[in-house]
């Protein structure tokens, strides 16, 4: 999760997530080639006292200005596409869960089970436990099985929400009358976080996303108790 005075992205949890990390370093760094030398050009055409008032034009300076451009977009533009293809993969999901948005909590249905299914609300400040964090922890968490692919079928009952956790790499609007899907790999066991991603009303700072990844014995262990208390 995020922390306090952090510029960077949060660790990733799933492959899914750490192409953008990679792709991000991959941009900074020719930002950073471009920046230097602009600022470069600037100081010394600023700082020079040489002119040469005989040169009108120049090809080959134009042909550089023209092509170097080019080849840096086309050197943004393909691992960035490659990324866009890979996020919108879904590919023999192990679990499918659906999400329904609602002002102002998330309910969740595993349609691989026949009744396993649940509202999560957010935890009010006043109920937190030791450690739990302020407008983030839920009454009940979407637990997932670690290493397994897992869809999510999200949509609205009232009004546009989106359904986000930004370590998983996922982030996909919830519409009224609409079926979205998404897909993520937890690559590791934990507790991440997320948040309503849509302006959605008088509380929509307070519908958080709380999905927990456990191995797989533990996740079977957990369905098999919500089965029958449900």
């Amino acid at each position: 999760m995020a922390h306090p005075s952090q510029l960077g992205f949060q660790d990733a949890a799933s492959p899914v997530m750490e192409e953008p990390l990679h792709f991000h370093d991959h941009a900074l760094m020719i930002v950073f080639l471009i920046s230097t030398l602009v600022l470069y050009i600037i100081v010394a055409i600023v700082t020079t006292k040489l002119t040469n008032k005989f040169i009108l034009d120049s090809q080959e300076i134009e042909i550089i200005w023209t092509l170097l451009p080019a080849i840096i977009l086309i050197l943004i533009a393909l691992p960035s596409l490659r990324i866009l293809y890979l996020m919108d993969e879904i590919n023999d999901p192990h679990l499918t869960v659906k999400a329904m948005g609602h002002q102002w909590y998330w309910s969740y249905e595993y349609t691989d089970y026949e009744d396993l299914g649940f509202d999560s609300h957010m935890v009010r400040t006043q109920d937190l436990a030791p450690g739990q964090f302020r407008l983030l922890e839920t009454d009940h968490r979407m637990v997932v099985p670690v290493e397994s692919p897992v869809r999510i079928l999200i949509s609205a009952e009232d009004v546009l929400h989106s359904w986000a956790v930004p370590s998983l790499g996922v982030k996909m609007d919830a519409v009224p009358g609409r079926l979205n899907q998404t897909a993520f790999i937890a690559s590791r066991p934990g507790v991440f976080y997320g948040q309503c991603s849509e302006i959605c009303g008088a509380n929509h700072s307070f519908m958080p996303i709380v999905v927990e990844a456990v191995p797989l014995e533990h996740f079977e262990n957990w369905s098999s108790l919500m089965l029958e208390d449900a």
